[in-house]
């Protein structure tokens, strides 16, 4: 049965390479500035939002990618020993089954377990994480650069129903 023509493509997952930086941080300024008002804003300027993703996110996290034939349309930042410290989808790829495919992935990297943190306001993400065996330890009344509260979620094999 041929694929009606608005129906976003599939995209395929491969790992991050220096030269995805422009297109990460254009994600990561597009989808964070496209949430609101379900998560704070930036505190940071769009300026600086590449320098972030080519001194911090590539040299320090395991980034995947999630490629289209027009290019990236999402992004997921691990860092051992068991953080998921960033997963960003672009709207037209959301429920679709990327965020899962991204989460199997993250849970076959680390098999020990994750951990997660969220802003309390982005319902959507907890339940999200929730479906994924994902449970709430520990909230904060803002402890973060946004200044806004959060919560934090862990993922261990036993509670994930995943052998």
């Amino acid at each position: 049965m041929p694929s009606d023509a608005s129906e976003p493509e599939d995209p395929s997952i491969r790992s991050a390479a220096a030269d995805d930086a422009a297109d990460i941080a254009e994600l990561l300024w597009t989808i964070r500035i496209g949430t609101l008002p379900h998560i704070p804003p930036m505190v940071h300027t769009r300026d600086r939002v590449e320098p972030f993703v080519k001194e911090v996110l590539l040299p320090h996290f395991e980034v995947w990618v999630a490629d289209t034939e027009a290019g990236p349309v999402g992004f997921m930042a691990l860092m051992a020993p068991d953080q998921l410290g960033h997963l960003y989808i672009a709207a037209p790829h959301r429920d679709r089954g990327l965020g899962s495919r991204f989460v199997a992935l993250a849970q076959d990297r680390y098999p020990e377990g994750l951990q997660l943190w969220t802003f309390q306001s982005n319902r959507a993400a907890q339940r999200f994480y929730e479906r994924h065996g994902f449970v709430a330890v520990e909230w904060t009344d803002g402890q973060n650069e946004e200044g806004a509260p959060d919560v934090r979620m862990e993922w261990r094999p036993a509670s994930s129903g995943r052998p």
